[in-house]
C-alpha cells in the first residue's frame, strides 16, 4: 500500500446512475405490478410511495463489467469500481469532501458524511463504553494523572464506536489527538460524527475511495495542534503515532520527513505495520521507539482469537442468509484469526479443512481434527473460503474460475490483497450487488461467487465485532502509548520493542474483574521456588501462551 504519486481523476467505471437517466433504464418484470401497488397506497401517502420507489431502485441488481489497471495489493482494486451508494447512506452521494460542516459549537476542523448524525453516534458510543468496564476504569484512574498531558497524537484505526471509546481516554488522559481511518469500508458515519461534534479534528466517512482514504491521511497528518501560550495560540506538529496497518507512518516518512522527525513514540498493531517498522529500523530510519502490540500476549490471544471466532461466522450468515451446518469450509492460514475462524466454523457444524506454509500451525491444525489440504485440490467442491493469512494472492483468479456456484469468498485478513479482486474486474464477468457488501460475480456459463466486502475485511464490514474484546487491544494500546511518553530517554531506543509482559498482565488482570474472578497469590516460599516476584511477571518476555 503506497499512497499515489499523483492525484489523477480517474474515471469510476461503475458510477451512479444519473437521475435523468433513470427513466431509461430498461423494465423489470415486476414494473407493472409495483406501479398498481404504488396507485392503491392511495393519494395521501406521497412519503410512502416516494420511500416504496426509492427502496425498489436501490434493491435492483447493479452489473458492472469494465477494465480496471491497478496493482494487486492496493486499495484502489477494490475502491475504484465501487457501485453507487451503501450503508446507511446510500441515498446520499456526494463527497464530504465538497461540503463545509459545522458542528453546534462552531468548531469545523474534520471531514465526515453527516455531523448531524452525531447523537446517534454519542449513543453508540455509551453502549460501547458499558461492554469496555476495563478501559473505562483506567480511564478514570489515569485522567487525574493526566499522563499524556502534552502528548499530540496522530491516530490511524478503524472509526468504530469501540475505536471512539480508546480515543476519547486518550483525550481524558491528556492528549490532543487527530484521527483518520486505516479501511475504506469500515468507519462509523455516525460514530464519525459524534467526535466531530466533540471537537475532534476526525476524517473518515464509510466506503471512502482510494484518492478519499490517502487524502483524509494527508489531512490529518499535515494538521496542527493550537496550543495556547499567553494570549495567543501556537502551533504544534503531532509528536506521537497510533496506527493499525502502517499507512500513516509510511505516509509520514516518505512525504513528511521533517514532521516524522520529531515523533517520540509509535504503537502499532497490525502485522503489515509492524513488517514495515522493522524494514525502517534495520534502515535505521526510525525517529523514535516504536510498541508492537500486535504480537502482544493481550493482542493475539484475544483481539485476534476471539474477535474472528465471536464475528466471521456472523458476518457470513447477516451477508447471505446463508445456513452454515455442514457446509465445507477452507480457512487460509491457521494463525490465531485463522484459529478463532476454524473454531468457529466446527462449534456451528461446518466440515473445515485449512491451509497453511508453516508446519508447526500445521500440526496444531490436524491435533484439533481439521484436514490441512492445498487450496487448489479443493477449492472445486467447497462451499465457503475464508483468508486469514495477511499475504497476498491467496485467492487468484485460477482459483476463483474452479469454484462451483455460489462459493462464498470472504477476507478475514487485514490486508485487502488477500483476494485478487482486481482480477474479477474484466469484460466477460458480470458484478451483481445484492445488498451492502455482498457482490454476486457472474461468469459467463452461469455461474456465480458469493464475494463478500469486496475483499475488505468481513467482519468490520459486514457485522461488527465484540467491544468486551476491543477493550482488551485498546487498554493495551493506552498502556502503551504512556509508556513511551512517560519512560525516560534512556529506557527505549529507536527501534521495535514488544509490550512489557508487567503490562499485558495489567491488561489482563482489569478485565478479569468483569467475570468475578479471583487470582491466587504465591506464597513467599512458592515465589521464591519458582524466582519470580510474588507481583508478576510471572513468565518471561518471549514465552507463548
Amino acid at each position: 500500500k503506497v499512497p499515489p504519486e499523483s492525484e489523477s481523476n480517474q474515471d469510476d467505471p461503475t458510477p451512479a446512475v444519473p437521475q435523468s437517466l433513470r427513466a431509461a433504464q430498461p423494465p423489470t418484470p415486476g414494473d407493472s405490478q409495483d406501479r398498481r401497488l404504488i396507485k392503491n397506497l392511495g393519494q395521501n401517502s406521497e412519503a410512502v410511495k416516494a420511500s416504496y420507489r426509492r427502496e425498489k431502485w436501490r434493491s435492483r441488481s447493479m452489473s458492472i463489467s469494465s477494465n480496471v489497471s491497478s496493482s494487486a495489493g492496493s486499495r484502489s482494486s477494490l475502491s475504484s469500481y465501487s457501485s453507487s451508494g451503501s450503508g446507511s447512506d446510500d441515498e446520499d452521494e456526494v463527497n464530504p469532501r465538497e461540503v463545509q460542516q459545522q458542528s453546534t459549537n462552531g468548531f469545523s476542523d474534520f471531514c465526515i458524511k453527516k455531523i448531524s448524525q452525531s447523537s446517534f453516534g454519542r449513543r453508540e458510543i455509551q453502549i460501547a463504553e458499558e461492554e469496555m468496564p476495563a478501559l473505562m476504569l483506567l480511564r478514570r484512574k489515569l485522567s487525574e494523572e493526566r499522563s499524556l498531558n502534552g502528548a499530540r497524537i496522530l491516530i490511524c484505526t478503524h472509526i468504530t464506536a469501540q475505536s471512539a471509546v480508546l480515543i476519547e481516554t486518550l483525550g481524558a488522559c491528556g492528549a490532543r489527538v487527530r484521527v483518520c481511518s486505516c479501511n475504506i469500508h469500515s468507519t462509523q458515519n455516525e460514530v464519525a460524527a459524534a467526535l466531530a461534534e466533540s471537537g475532534i479534528s476526525v476524517f473518515a466517512w464509510k466506503n471512502m475511495t482510494e484518492k478519499d482514504f490517502w487524502w483524509c491521511i494527508d489531512q490529518c497528518v499535515k494538521g496542527d495542534f493550537d496550543d495556547n501560550v499567553g494570549d495567543g495560540k501556537t502551533a504544534l506538529g503531532p509528536n506521537m503515532i497510533l496506527d493499525d496497518g502502517g499507512d500513516m507512518t509510511h505516509y509520514m516518512a516518505t512525504n513528511l520527513p521533517e514532521r516524522f522527525a520529531k515523533i517520540i513514540g509509535i504503537v502499532e498493531e497490525n502485522v503489515d505495520g509492524i513488517h514495515r517498522l522493522y524494514n525502517l529500523s534495520r534502515a535505521g530510519k526510525l525517529p523514535a521507539p516504536v510498541m508492537n502490540v500486535n504480537e502482544s500476549v493481550t493482542k493475539t490471544k484475544f483481539d485476534n482469537y476471539f474477535a474472528s471466532k465471536e464475528s466471521i461466522t456472523d458476518a457470513i450468515k447477516r451477508s447471505t442468509d446463508c445456513m452454515l451446518g455442514g457446509k465445507l469450509v477452507v480457512v487460509c492460514g491457521y494463525g490465531e484469526v485463522g484459529k478463532g475462524c476454524a473454531a468457529a466454523f466446527a462449534g456451528i457444524g461446518c466440515v473445515v479443512m485449512v491451509t497453511e506454509i508453516d508446519p508447526i500451525c500445521a500440526i496444531q491444525a490436524c491435533m484439533q481434527g481439521f484436514r490441512v489440504v492445498r487450496l487448489e485440490d479443493v477449492v472445486h467442491y467447497v462451499d465457503i473460503v475464508v483468508t486469514c493469512t495477511g499475504n497476498k494472492n491467496i485467492v487468484t483468479r485460477e482459483h476463483m474460475n474452479k469454484m462451483k456456484k455460489c462459493c462464498i469468498l470472504a477476507n478475514m485478513g487485514h490486508a485487502s490483497a488477500e483476494i485478487d479482486v482486481a482480477s474479477l474486474a474484466t469484460s466477460e464477468l458480470r458484478w451483481e450487488k445484492i445488498r451492502s457488501h455482498v457482490h454476486h460475480v457472474h461468469w459467463p456459463d452461469g455461474k456465480y461467487i458469493v464475494l463478500l466486502a469486496k475483499g475488505g475485511l468481513a467482519n468490520h464490514s459486514c457485522t461488527s465485532v465484540p467491544s468486551f474484546v476491543i477493550s482488551v487491544t485498546a487498554t493495551t494500546h493506552a498502556l502503551g502509548l504512556i509508556e513511551l511518553f512517560i519512560a525516560p530517554p534512556s529506557r527505549y531506543k529507536q527501534d521495535v520493542y514488544l509490550m512489557p509482559k508487567k503490562l499485558d498482565e495489567y491488561v489482563a488482570s482489569l478485565h478479569l474483574t468483569v467475570f468475578n474472578a479471583h487470582i491466587t497469590e504465591l506464597t513467599k516460599e512458592q515465589a521464591t521456588f519458582i524466582q519470580k516476584n510474588r507481583g508478576g511477571p510471572f513468565k518471561n518476555q518471549h514465552y507463548r501462551y
